[in-house]
């Protein structure tokens, strides 16, 4: 798989996840949240006063393992710190935070999701 088709790939399992979480009630406060030698947040959301870190992970097939496998604690450390920044430049403090992770299964019939909520603190 070339980088730009996965590039595509896990942008369009992004969107499938972002529409599932808009259909719940959260609401999206940053897609892609980039900070320079420090990490990526998929999707930073927010329901009931909690902000959620989202991490997605797209698959079309298990030869790597799951989706939710790829968060290895080497990865969750980036979005840790990541959050922090992103916390620290939104000036949001005392607010309850959580790591979830959603795996996107792709196949010829689209999309499938499993939403893991909690899936990993620090």
């Amino acid at each position: 798989m070339d980088t730009s088709y996965r590039k595509e790939f896990g942008r369009a399992g992004e969107n499938y996840a972002t529409k599932y979480l808009e259909n719940l009630g959260y609401k999206i406060l940053a897609r892609n949240y980039n900070v320079r030698y420090v990490g990526e947040l998929d999707i930073v959301a927010e329901i009931e006063k909690t902000i959620v870190f989202v991490e997605v992970k797209t698959r079309s097939n298990f030869r790597y393992g799951t989706p939710a496998e790829a968060v290895t604690r080497r990865k969750q450390k980036r979005i840790y710190n990541t959050a922090e920044v992103f916390l620290q430049q939104k000036n949001i403090i005392d607010q309850p935070c959580r790591f979830d992770v959603i795996e996107i299964f792709s196949s010829n019939n689209g999309f499938a999701l499993n939403h893991i909520i909690d899936a990993f603190s620090l």
